[in-house]
Order: structure tokens, then C-alpha cells, then sequence
């Protein structure tokens, strides 16, 4: 009997399916107690200079190509196929694709048999044919990576769920584990492996990551997604989970160390009661750490930037976009290279929306990312899902970002950063972006000049972006005599 992908088969169990998924990540969110110092490495704004193994494809803008009803719509993968022209008009150069593999829970983040790709999103071919598509169109996919924890197939004789089989043809090393294969700390699914190297996941069964076959194992798997489904990096689901160290093994193990691999470290941020702080730089230094952990072989979402921005458009508190040193300050102002900056995602928005970006102010979110530094990564939902007019702001901010020859390393330089307005400038390849936020009209001096060569690149509520391309300036000196 050919099994329906959309069924997930009963014997698959764990321990509280779909709602386990975000219960991890909730309360880092919320406002909490100042957080507790930790002995760090010097800051990474030291290592701003030193050598980045290959490009990393961070000089590019990311689309997140699903949302968390789109298993709902299947197949989904030819959804996003017959989208591929416009994802290719709109410059996007990475896409980020669910979790391939079959899962107790829909969405794909309770996975179960790794090797089986047929999903609520579709069958296997589907998906490589989405692949082909993609990388015909000079698109790159990353496959969204959870393998902090993993669906068991039957119970012990305790009536544990800590028995793993593998029931698909492939090469390299079985994946049918036992409890050898689960953190010791899992006393619940009997687990005999170590101790866990991350945070736990309640969810499910921890897998051990100590144990070099099972990570064997697991490399072995990601170069069948790289080499016969067609994805060309990771997307690592709840990197906090096991130690940073072992992401060196599965990127360079599955050849991806020269692609955009990228980890969600959900980093707490620092409140003071209710109010978020001033200061978050406890917050990227443990996202550092992270990267550093992983000898520089992954990216990370920007976590600080998205909960800092956040905070300054709501409360027209526009002074929070400067740190003391008058950098951004989120991960762009220390290591802009390694940070993928969002504005929402399928976690914090989308129908979850478990720390949303306000409704009324999200191109505001895009207008930052796609000037700043960093690799900006766009929402589904946001792009073709809010109506034609975010969809065109969101293009002419990714218009204006190319023109200028801006990429994660481009130069910022911010010029106000005040209660009710903020104004930097960063400077491309090709020209430079002038950025103004909030609510403030009169920008004083700090207005560019059209006899400068400064021209309106983009448009909309409490913003506006002004391009000056290469040659601009010297030529409307020369005209000008």
C-alpha cells in the first residue's frame, strides 16, 4: 500500500508533538529577569578582520520559502516551483526550505525517519525537482536541519519510545539506533547515551551528539540532500541544543563549508522589568560564541537586531539602534558577516506569532535589514502573502540594496540615532543608501542633497531611502561649475 505523505504512521511517537516545538523557545521572548553574566571570549568585534573560510553566500538576501500553515497546502514544493520566476525577478539568491523528512508533527520539526522525504510538503521528487528549478534560476536551497532530537519508532519493553528503525534504501550508515543514540539525561525515553551538549528539548528524544556514529550517520544523510536531492546548505533547527562544536563535523562532512549554512541560536535578551535594556551585549556575545564554536563554518540568525529594532519602532525609542560605540547593535555591529538578519519568521510570526514585529511597522523592520549589513532574510508571508503593497516596498528596498552594491560587510556609519528618528548611512560597491526612521520630518543637515547626486530609492510610513550611486557626486560637482 503506497503510504499517503500527509499520514503520519501511529506507531511514531513522541512525547508531545506539535506544541513541544515552540514551548522551547516562548519564554526567551518574553521579558525577563536581567540575565545572568557569563565569562566570556573578548568580544568578536576583535575578529571583524580575521580570515572567513570561503564566501559563505552572505552577500545575498534569503527568502524563507514556507510558513507554518504551508504543509497545508500540498504539495507545497510545487507551490514554491511554479513561484520561482518571481522569487528569481525579485533578486533573491537563497531560499530556505522546511524540514524534508517525514514527522510526527506536520510542520516537520518532530522528524522521525530521515531518509523518507515524502512530507505534508510533498513527495521526493517533487522536492528535487523544486531544487533543480531553483538552481537553474541561480537560486540557492538550504535544507532546514533538525537533528537536536528525533522521533522514535517503537517502545521498549517499559513501553519507552527509544527504538529507531530504517525503513529506506540508502547509502552510508543505518540510522535504525537505539537507546544508545539518546542523551542520558532523557530519563523519560531511557536514553544511555552522554550527557547533552546543548539545551534539552522536552519534546522528544535528544540525540547524542558525542557518540561519532551517530554523527557519521547523520553526515552521511546530508550528503544525500546535498548530492541526490540538490540542496547546497543547512539551515540548523535549534542549534542551542547541542554543542556548537559539532557543526563543524556535518558542514564540512557534507562538503556545504563554502555555501550559507545558518544556526537558530535564540539568544535571551537582557530586560529590565518589562523594558528591554540598553545594553545586549551579553546577548550577541553568546551568538558569537556560537559561531566561534562552530570554527566559523555557519552564519546565525540575528536575534538581537530583530528584538532591538522591534522594541525602537514600537515605542518610537529610535536611540536603541546605536550601541555606546555608535554601532548597530545587534550581531551586524560586531560581526556583520556571519549575521542573517530577519524580521520575522515562522516562529515569531506567521499564525504563531510568538514574538511578533508590529503589525503596522514591518516595512519599517524590511527598510533596516535590506540597507544594513548582514544578509537579510524575508518572510513568506510578508512578501506574498500582506498585499501587493508591502510586496512592492520590500522589492524597491531590494532594488535600492543592489543598485548600491550593498553586502554584509558594506560600511555603516550612523549619523542620529534619537527618540523619534534615526539616520545612517552605509556605503556599497556601487553607491551608497541613506536611511531615515521614525516619525521625526525635519532631518536638519542630515537631509541628502539632490545637488549631491541623492536621489528617493524607496518610500513609506516613518521611513525613506535615498541611493547615491558611484560617480554621482563628482558629477553633480562638475555640473554644478
Amino acid at each position: 500500500m503506497t503510504e499517503d505523505p500527509t499520514h503520519q504512521r501511529s506507531g511514531v511517537r513522541c512525547r508531545a508533538g506539535r506544541n513541544a516545538v515552540m514551548a522551547r523557545r516562548i519564554t526567551l521572548c518574553r521579558p525577563q529577569a536581567a540575565a545572568v553574566e557569563v565569562a566570556t571570549a573578548d568580544p568578536c568585534v576583535e575578529e571583524l578582520e580575521s580570515p572567513t573560510p570561503g564566501h559563505l553566500g552572505t552577500d545575498g538576501v534569503m527568502l524563507q520559502g514556507f510558513h507554518w500553515e504551508s504543509h497545508k497546502t500540498h504539495p507545497w514544493y510545487n507551490v514554491i516551483r511554479h513561484k520561482v520566476p518571481e522569487i528569481q525577478g525579485a533578486g533573491f539568491t537563497h531560499i530556505w526550505l522546511p524540514p524534508p523528512s517525514q514527522s510526527v508533527s506536520p510542520e516537520g520539526y518532530m522528524p522521525g525517519q530521515l531518509y523518507n522525504l515524502s512530507s505534508a510538503y510533498g513527495n521526493e521528487q517533487q522536492l528535487v525537482e523544486l531544487n533543480e528549478a531553483l538552481k537553474a534560476a541561480g537560486i540557492a536551497p538550504l535544507a532546514d536541519i533538525v537533528i537536536n532530537h528525533r522521533c522514535a519508532d517503537s517502545q521498549d519493553e517499559h513501553g519507552r519510545w527509544n527504538n529507531y528503525h530504517d525503513d529506506h534504501d540508502h547509502e552510508g550508515h543505518s540510522i535504525d539506533w537505539g537507546q544508545w543514540a539518546i542523551t542520558c539525561d532523557d530519563h523519560e525515553f531511557g536514553g544511555q547515551g552522554n550527557k547533552d551538549t546543548g539545551d534539552d528539548f522536552w519534546g522528544a528524544p535528544d540525540l547524542d551528539h558525542t557518540n561519532s556514529h551517530l554523527r557519521e550517520a547523520l553526515v552521511h544523510w546530508l550528503q544525500h540532500l546535498r548530492d541526490n536531492v540538490g540542496f547546497t546548505g543547512w539551515r540548523f533547527d535549534f542549534a542551542r541544543g547541542y554543542g556548537a562544536k559539532y557543526i563543524t563535523q556535518y558542514v564540512e562532512g557534507s562538503g556545504t563549508q563554502n555555501d550559507l549554512n545558518v544556526g537558530e541560536v535564540w539568544t535571551d535578551l537582557h530586560w529590565d522589568g518589562t523594558t528591554l535594556g540598553k545594553n545586549q551585549d551579553d546577548a550577541r556575545q553568546r551568538i558569537c560564541n556560537w559561531i566561534d564554536g562552530t570554527q566559523r563554518r555557519s552564519t546565525a540568525f540575528d536575534f538581537v537586531t530583530k528584538g532591538v529594532l522591534q522594541e525602537a519602532v514600537k515605542h518610537c525609542e529610535y536611540w536603541r539602534l546605536a550601541d555606546s560605540k555608535n554601532k548597530a547593535p545587534g550581531l551586524i555591529g560586531w560581526w556583520p558577516q556571519r549575521a542573517v538578519t530577519f524580521v520575522d519568521n515562522h516562529d515569531t510570526g506567521s499564525t504563531q506569532r510568538h514574538w511578533p514585529f508590529p503589525s503596522d511597522r514591518v516595512s519599517q523592520g524590511y527598510a533596516y535589514i535590506l540597507t544594513h549589513p548582514g544578509m537579510p532574510c524575508v518572510a513568506f508571508d510578508h512578501f506574498f502573502d500582506w498585499g501587493s503593497k508591502l510586496r512592492g516596498e520590500i522589492s524597491a528596498l531590494m532594488q535600492a540594496r543592489r543598485d548600491a552594491g550593498i553586502i554584509a560587510k558594506s560600511k555603516l556609519q550612523i549619523l542620529c540615532a534619537e527618540g523619534d528618528m534615526y539616520v545612517a548611512k552605509v556605503t556599497g560597491s556601487k553607491g551608497s543608501l541613506v536611511l531615515k526612521l521614525g516619525p521625526r520630518y525635519d532631518m536638519g543637515p542630515l537631509l541628502p542633497k539632490p545637488e549631491e547626486g541623492w536621489t528617493k530609492a524607496a518610500v513609506g510610513k516613518d521611513y525613506c531611502v535615498w541611493i547615491q550611486q558611484e560617480g554621482e557626486a563628482e558629477a553633480a560637482a562638475a555640473a554644478e561649475q
